[in-house]
């Protein structure tokens, strides 16, 4: 036993006192710079937008001296798992035939396999391979999953599934299997949690304890819905993953099995009656009758449940969470003479998130809806023709977060697919599993 621990430590050691990667200079990308500069409009405010907002990864991106790659976050320096893996989007259009494509994607997904192993319960690391923030987000285990199955299923590459890689996948299984009974088997603490640090109390329902949201900010009951839906996909991708590519039929049983646990969990809690709206999904809940109803324009966010693959828009309960969502009723949904939308408790309140703007455009049946949240987020350009993390609806100028690349790239894909012809990028599939009432 003590060698085994002494091998573990040799391990972990030897990912901390990593050498620090030298900087390398801006990236430049051929085909990111030949689609932007390729894209005309009649809209000037379009096209300007457009194009700053397509490069604007290229400006957040960092080649390491080991040949992985790194994405900061934008004026943080430090990288999230969950905005990197989002910043990345964009690229899996024009992977299939580029070269270079493929090289960054590549090495961006190295570098995330090196994280999950030095610590899957943080959510963001600096350059040289530290821990820059340790907020449990059951999100930031499931975002580098989602990336190189779409990754793989755009390119038919399965180079990227190295053996680091898969430490990397296991550590994040292990994690969430661990965390389905939190109060029991975990000892993650963390100090902006209550009850010295270990979370308000939970019943056991078969979902992920999370400790924090996709916003950073703490949650009040600890099974957040939206992130509950996204493991539900990635677990499903995990699953395929393990059987097709690592060929390892008892790691695929045990994502297969934790899935169809969390997607029972959610269908049992998290739907709830509201006398307006019908059945809904809650945002939290804590499997001891506590739900909390709202949303936060940090993706997953319960609007943006279709995006991530997880139901249909024509799903009767995501129809009345959505309608729900976008009134004033959702405590979180303000509304301004510029734009309306959903903004976030973790900026000022009243301001609009373009994320969530995005993720309503995404959702849209109509084009008229989807057009009309493209004049809104180009009524939101202060005028440095990029995207920010939250405006004031009634003044753009007052804004936070000036360089900030997750909505950027967001909003290239949001372009690309509703009216530019690309299709939407591969999501996968729940169609195997029970919904309530739909």
């Amino acid at each position: 036993m003590r060698s085994l621990i002494a091998r573990a430590l040799v391990f972990t050691l030897a990912f901390i006192a990593l050498p620090a990667p030298r900087p390398a200079a801006a990236v430049e990308v051929d085909a990111l710079a030949r689609a932007a500069a390729d894209y005309t409009t009649p809209d000037p405010e379009l096209q300007s937008l457009y194009r700053s907002a397509l490069l604007n990864t290229t400006r957040q991106i960092t080649i390491a001296s080991d040949g992985t790659a790194y994405v900061k976050t934008g004026d943080i320096p430090a990288e999230w798992l969950r905005d990197a893996s989002a910043e990345a989007r964009p690229y899996l259009f024009f992977a299939k035939k580029d070269p270079q494509v493929q090289t960054i994607l590549r090495g961006m997904l190295a570098r995330m396999g090196k994280y999950l192993q030095i610590d899957p319960y943080a959510n963001a690391f600096t350059l040289d391979y530290r821990v820059w923030e340790q907020k449990f987000e059951l999100d930031s285990l499931a975002y580098p999953i989602s990336l190189a199955w779409m990754y793989w299923k755009q390119t038919g590459d399965t180079s990227i599934f190295t053996p680091e890689l898969a430490a990397g996948f296991d550590k994040a299984l292990e994690t969430m299997e661990r965390e389905q009974d939190h109060p029991r088997n975990s000892s993650y603490t963390h100090r902006e949690l209550p009850n010295g640090g270990k979370g308000n109390p939970v019943g056991y329902t078969g979902m992920i304890w999370t400790g924090f949201r996709p916003s950073d900010d703490a949650c009040t009951y600890n099974y957040l819905i939206p992130s509950e839906m996204m493991a539900v996909v990635v677990l499903g991708e995990l699953q395929e993953i393990e059987r097709d590519v690592y060929h390892n039929l008892i790691k695929a049983q045990r994502a297969r099995a934790l899935r169809n646990e969390v997607q029972t969990g959610i269908q049992t809690y998290g739907v709830v009656f509201t006398p307006n709206y019908g059945y809904v999904y809650a945002y939290e809940v804590d499997g001891l009758g506590n739900a909390r109803l709202m949303d936060d324009a940090n993706i997953p966010s319960l609007l943006s449940a279709p995006y991530l693959g997880y139901t249909k828009t024509t799903s009767f309960i995501y129809k009345n969470t959505r309608k729900f969502l976008l009134s004033s009723d959702n405590p979180t949904y303000y509304i301004g003479k510029v734009a309306r939308g959903i903004g976030s408790p973790h900026t000022n309140e009243g301001w609009v998130w373009p994320l969530a703007l995005l993720m309503q455009g995404f959702t849209a049946s109509t084009d008229t809806e989807r057009k009309d949240v493209l004049t809104e987020i180009l009524a939101s350009d202060p005028g440095d023709h990029l995207l920010h993390e939250a405006f004031n609806p009634d003044d753009p100028t007052k804004f936070s977060r000036p360089d900030f690349g997750w909505p950027n790239a967001l909003f290239s894909e949001f372009v690309m697919t509703s009216f530019g012809g690309f299709p939407p990028l591969p999501v996968g599939s729940t169609s195997d599993l029970d919904f309530r009432g739909d």
